[in-house]
């Protein structure tokens, strides 16, 4: 165990603090120090913190941080997406067509 003894300004302080927490003065050591501590170690980098590489970029082009590739790389990307909805839908537009054919040769052979 360890004593120390405090001038008045820092005994108000510590006073006020185990008030406002409501902790006993070896928890709120017993943190600080911790804090204090943590501080003084090495930190993780955002990579780290996030838990390393994401893979599923590093599969991708090397290049992805040049923004004129990422806005060639996103213009095409959608240019595919917009020419399979195109094709899609006039594979729509033939089928319905079809049907339609088919409805009016149905009508002409009822009628005759």
């Amino acid at each position: 165990m360890l004593s120390i003894s405090l001038d008045d300004e820092a005994e108000k302080y510590l006073v006020e603090i185990l008030a406002r927490e409501g902790t006993t003065s070896n928890e709120l050591i017993k943190r600080l120090l911790w804090e204090h501590w943590s501080s003084l170690q090495s930190r993780k980098t955002v990579l780290e913190r996030m838990g390393g590489y994401p893979e599923n970029l590093l599969e991708g082009p090397s290049n992805l941080s040049d923004r004129d590739f990422r806005r060639k790389t996103i213009a095409q990307d959608i240019n595919k997406s917009r020419a399979t909805a195109q094709q899609v839908f006039r594979e729509a537009q033939n089928s319905a067509a079809l049907e339609g054919l088919e409805d009016l040769e149905n009508q002409q052979s009822q009628e005759t």
